[in-house]
């Protein structure tokens, strides 16, 4: 079983307050903290649904075990290649694997694979994310701003079907979601 955590995500957005309201025309500032929550939430929704982190945040990774295929396929990238992956295995630190940085980098283990490593906790700790909002791909801020648009527009709405991930933003963020086979 994976077990998934982010920290350091909350309250970044995906892109700039001025950015998003010149996306939206809005030209005054009496909504500002509002949109500024929105663009909170399209981040969020946005990286939910891509697997992917937009800013740098930490991912914490809890396994029952490291697969007997000797690889983990890390859940949420990108992962830069100055990364530093740290596996505790019954708490104790692990050092017998390798990383591919990428946008769905993995853990390669070193040496054989035996039980006591597949019945083996792991907590895999690793950065993920662009950088800053300036290294976030321009497509991604786009959805980011587009996601805010639908949320803005949606306002007051009790009807799901509104409020449901922006059909720009679902086909930019498609582009980044991994696929598993």
């Amino acid at each position: 079983m994976m077990r998934v955590q982010r920290f350091g995500s909350a309250p970044a957005a995906g892109a700039h307050l001025w950015e998003a309201k010149a996306h939206m025309r809005i030209e005054h500032n009496d909504e500002d903290a509002a949109i500024a929550t929105m663009l909170g939430a399209a981040t969020r929704d946005l990286e939910q649904y891509a697997g992917i982190a937009l800013l740098t945040q930490t991912i914490r990774l809890g396994l029952s075990g490291w697969p007997s295929t000797g690889i983990i396929n890390l859940p949420i990238g990108p992962v830069q290649n100055d990364a530093s992956v740290t596996v505790l295995m019954k708490g104790q630190t692990f050092d017998w694997f390798r990383v591919l940085p990428s946008a769905r980098a993995q853990l390669f283990l070193v040496g054989r694979w035996t039980p006591d490593l597949g019945a083996a906790d792991l907590v895999i700790e690793y950065p993920a994310g662009f950088g800053t909002i300036e290294d976030v791909p321009e497509d991604l801020r786009l959805a980011v701003m587009d996601q805010v648009a639908a949320l803005y527009d949606a306002r007051g709405t009790g009807d799901p079907k509104t409020i449901a991930m922006s059909p720009h933003a679902a086909r930019i963020a498609a582009r980044y979601r991994g696929v598993r086979l």
